[in-house]
C-alpha cells in the first residue's frame, strides 16, 4: 500500500471537488499562495486549518493526517455519520416553542431599545425648559429629575435585555450548531415565514423611512421658529420618539425574522455563517459595547442627542465593513 502526503490529499480532494486554488481558499479564508504551498509542500497547515479542510472536503482529519491511504469512500461516509449524530435535532414542539417564545423576546427588546433612546427626552426638555425660563425649578432640580428618569429607563430597558436573554439561553445552539429538524418542521417553519412576510416588509419599511424622516422636525423648528425656543428643544425630544419608534419596528421584526432563518438554516445562519459566528461572536460583543460607550459618552459630553443619535445608523452600516475586513484579513494571514 502506498503513501500519501498532507500535500497530495489536498490536491486529490481539491481536483475532485471540481475546485480550483481560489475556490478552496475562499473556502478556508485564506490566500491562493496559502493553499499553493500547502499543496507544494512548502508549508503545512496548522490544526486548525486541519479541522477546516476535514469539514470542507467532508474527510476526517485521521485520513488528512494518516500517511496510509485508507478507504475514502468508508472514511467519508463514517464522518458524514460522526457528523449526523453530532448534529441537534428540533422536534415540532421545540421549533414551535423558539418561535413562540422569539416573538415575545422580539417585543420586550424593542421596548428595552426604545426605552434606551427615549431616556434623555425628560432631562432635555427639562433642561432646555429651564435655560429658556420656562420652568421656574433650578437647574439641578431639572438636571435631577431628568436623570433620574433616564436612569429609571435605562434600567428597565437592562433588566428586559437580561431575562430575554437568560430565557432564549436553551436556543444559543441554533445560532452556532448545524442542526437537523424532524418530519414536518421544515414545512411549518416556512409557512409562519410566509405569513409573517409582508408583516416583516411592512415594518422594515416603515422603521427605515421614520428613522429618515426624523430630523424633519428639527429641521422645521430652525425654519419658523427663533434661534434659541422651545420648539427647538421640543422638535429634539420629536426626533429621538420617532428614531426609537422606527427601531423599535426595525428590531421587532428582524428578531422574528432571523428566528424562521435559525431554524431553516439560511440567511445570516448557514452552517458556513454559523461556523464564522463562532470565531467572531467575540468581536461583535466588543463592537457594540464599543458603539455603546462612544455614543453615551458623546452624548453626555457634548449635550448633544439631537445629533449623536447619528452613532447607530453609521455604526450599523460600519458593522459589515469592519467584520469583512477582519475576514480579509484571516485569509491573508492563513
Amino acid at each position: 500500500m502506498r503513501t500519501m502526503i498532507l500535500a497530495d490529499k489536498i490536491i486529490e480532494l481539491r481536483k475532485k471537488n471540481g475546485w480550483s486554488q481560489e475556490e478552496l481558499a475562499e473556502k478556508m479564508d485564506v490566500s491562493r499562495q496559502s493553499i499553493s504551498k500547502w499543496e507544494g509542500a512548502q508549508s503545512v497547515p496548522d490544526m486548525g486549518r486541519i479541522v477546516r479542510l476535514s469539514e470542507v472536503f467532508g474527510v476526517s482529519t485521521d485520513y488528512l493526517l494518516k500517511d496510509e491511504i485508507e478507504s475514502e469512500e468508508r472514511l467519508v461516509e463514517a464522518d458524514r455519520e460522526n457528523e449526523l449524530s453530532l448534529r441537534r435535532t428540533v422536534s415540532m414542539e421545540e421549533a414551535n416553542r423558539f418561535l413562540d417564545q422569539r416573538e415575545i423576546n422580539a417585543g420586550r427588546i424593542a421596548i428595552g431599545v426604545l426605552l434606551c433612546i427615549l431616556s434623555p427626552v425628560l432631562l432635555i426638555l427639562l433642561s432646555g425648559a429651564q435655560e429658556l425660563g420656562c420652568l421656574s425649578i433650578g437647574e439641578n432640580r431639572a438636571a435631577g429629575i431628568g436623570l433620574v428618569v433616564l436612569l429609571l429607563m435605562v434600567g428597565t430597558a437592562v433588566a428586559l435585555f437580561v431575562t430575554c436573554s437568560i430565557r432564549a439561553g436553551k436556543y444559543d445552539y441554533l445560532e452556532k450548531e448545524a442542526i437537523e429538524t424532524l418530519y414536518g418542521v421544515d414545512g411549518m417553519v416556512r409557512e409562519r415565514k410566509e405569513r409573517f412576510q409582508p408583516t416583516f416588509a411592512r415594518q422594515l419599511t416603515t422603521g427605515i423611512v421614520l428613522c429618515v424622516l426624523a430630523v424633519v422636525p428639527v429641521f422645521g423648528a430652525m425654519i419658523i421658529g427663533e434661534e434659541e425656543s422651545f420648539l427647538q428643544v421640543a422638535a429634539v425630544a420629536v426626533l429621538l420618539g420617532l428614531v426609537a419608534i422606527g427601531v423599535l419596528l426595525i428590531v421587532r421584526s428582524s428578531i422574528i425574522w432571523e428566528s424562521f432563518q435559525m431554524l431553516l438554516e439560511e440567511g445570516d445562519y448557514t452552517r458556513e455563517a454559523k461556523k464564522d459566528r463562532k470565531q467572531h461572536g467575540y468581536l461583535s460583543g466588543i463592537y457594540w459595547g464599543l458603539v455603546t460607550a462612544g455614543y453615551l459618552a458623546w452624548s453626555f459630553m457634548t449635550n448633544g442627542w439631537e445629533r449623536t443619535w447619528i452613532v447607530w445608523p453609521v455604526a450599523a452600516v460600519a458593522y459589515g465593513a469592519v467584520f469583512g475586513i477582519v475576514k480579509a484579513l484571516r485569509r491573508n494571514n492563513g
